[in-house]
């Protein structure tokens, strides 16, 4: 408790409470938004101020995704962008502060719908001391609607642009920047520079810094992962993150894994409406150590809410089939849409796995449970990826990587245990459940010309797993 309340002192939590106005297919509605935050109330000049603990609660209004019986959504997830401009000495720039729910959330039948979503946001350096300030200006929401049976609603995504509505306050934070070293301002700690950086005041001018998302050093124990500069569609690349456990409260994080992705020709189709598709169908298989699997990975839960467990996870996916035509069946679909200048990208990933679970400890005491404890059947995880042409953070793309969300239902298992049959232990801890997904696919490498590659051939880009 202690540590803890030291912690805290010299940070001032953002509580705001804001209204704005978005655009739905239907019409212009009023969404509540809160928004809440944890950040210093004073640095120095020239040093790295990082929000933490950002997060976003937008309330819908009744009968906002309101649609035909037939096609109408059961579920909902989504995305957040919101745009905070920070002002000091009559200068400004702009931060985006980006954020994802953590789970599908059912759509109600009556009353309002609030949605939560977290991300870790950028860094705000001020170049010169003096008053800083934080004022939430636009917002951007894109919902993915689903139907109950999992399928895409109809529409299946809808993008809100919102504005603030006049006549309400708008400041989140306001910090109190001070010369270099100047006497009552924070001395510099590990934590104030961005990792890999020492902090650096020299040229610092007016204008704040806003810099990437403060990220921890990637992981530097990947596994080869060279793609074939013959093929011109070839790409490689790395993709690491969590995948939660419902049933066991936790959250298991997956190591860096090596993609192979080979892409489809692209289909241009016009719409009706005067917009314009661009799709494109790819394949996707996993390698590590010559296999189609993810690396393997140790998990740790309180079984049952008490018990704590261990256990080796195995990711084996399961590759898409061959067509009539001796084609690979793709397992990944993009859809560039172009509308009123506006381009839009939707990404659906879908691969099949096999789950393979050894090295069970239960309380530290091994528990033998055979080397086919395994899914009884495969099963599949869906994954979707949302960009945008033409802004400043582009979301995700194939071509270009960034965050995946998704979700994996587990089977019952079969095959556990040696003399007793410990099935029924592991359904009843893991499976029949829901569970949320985050995966960050790093910028791949395209061998054909060496771009983000290696001299070998492998991806520069190694990506950190958020939650």
């Amino acid at each position: 408790m202690i540590p803890g309340a030291q912690a805290a002192s010299g940070v001032q939590e953002i509580d705001a409470e804001l209204v704005y106005t978005c655009e739905f297919p239907t019409g212009r509605q009023s969404v509540k938004v809160g928004v809440s935050a944890k950040i210093p109330e004073s640095a120095r000049a020239g040093q790295a101020i990082q929000p933490e603990d950002v997060a976003l609660d937008v309330t819908l209004p009744e009968g906002a995704l309101a649609g035909p019986a037939d096609s109408a959504a059961a579920t909902v997830s989504a995305e957040t962008r919101l745009s905070v401009d920070v002002s000091q000495g009559g200068q400004q720039a702009r931060a985006e502060w980006l954020g994802t729910t953590a789970v599908p959330s059912p759509v109600p039948g009556t009353g309002e719908l609030t949605l939560s979503t977290s991300g870790n946001v950028p860094y705000v350096k001020p170049g010169t001391s003096g008053g800083l300030t934080l004022d939430a200006a636009a917002l951007d929401v894109v919902l993915d609607l689903k139907k109950a049976d999992g399928t895409p609603a109809e529409p299946p995504s809808v993008s809100l642009n919102c504005a603030l509505d006049g006549d309400q306050k708008t400041v989140l934070a306001a910090v109190d920047v001070g010369d270099e070293g100047e006497e009552g301002t924070p001395e510099p700690t590990p934590s104030d520079a961005l990792p890999g950086e020492e902090e650096d005041t020299a040229g610092a001018g007016d204008i704040p810094e806003i810099g990437a998302e403060t990220k921890e050093s990637a992981a530097t124990d990947a596994p080869p992962c060279a793609g074939d500069p013959s093929d011109d569609f070839a790409l490689v690349a790395y993709v690491t993150g969590y995948a939660n456990v419902e049933k066991l409260n936790g959250a298991t994080k997956f190591p860096a894994a090596c993609t192979k992705i080979k892409q489809g020709p692209s289909r241009l189709v016009p719409g009706e409406d005067g917009s314009l598709h661009v799709y494109q169908d790819s394949t996707a298989d996993l390698e590590y150590k010559g296999k189609p699997q993810l690396p393997p990975t140790s998990g740790t839960f309180l079984t049952f809410g008490f018990m704590p467990t261990t256990a080796k996870l195995e990711m084996t996916q399961i590759p898409s089939g061959t067509a009539a035509d001796g084609t690979r069946i793709p397992n990944i679909h993009s859809d560039l849409h172009i509308f009123n200048g506006i381009s839009e990208n939707r990404t659906d990933i879908n691969l099949e796995f096999m789950l393979r679970l050894y090295d069970v400890k239960v309380n530290g005491v091994p528990l033998d449970v055979g080397d086919a404890c395994r899914t009884s059947r495969p099963f599949t995880l869906r994954l979707l990826g949302l960009g945008w042409y033409g802004r400043e953070d582009p979301g995700y793309m194939l071509v270009t990587g960034g965050p995946l969300t998704g979700s994996v239902t587990i089977p019952p298992f079969s095959g556990c245990g040696v003399g007793e049959d410990l099935d029924d232990i592991f359904t009843a801890s893991l499976s029949g459940v829901t569970n949320y997904v985050k995966q960050i696919q790093g910028a791949p490498c395209i061998p054909v010309n060496g771009s983000n590659c290696t001299a070998e051939n492998e991806p520069t880009d190694i990506p950190k797993a958020t939650r």
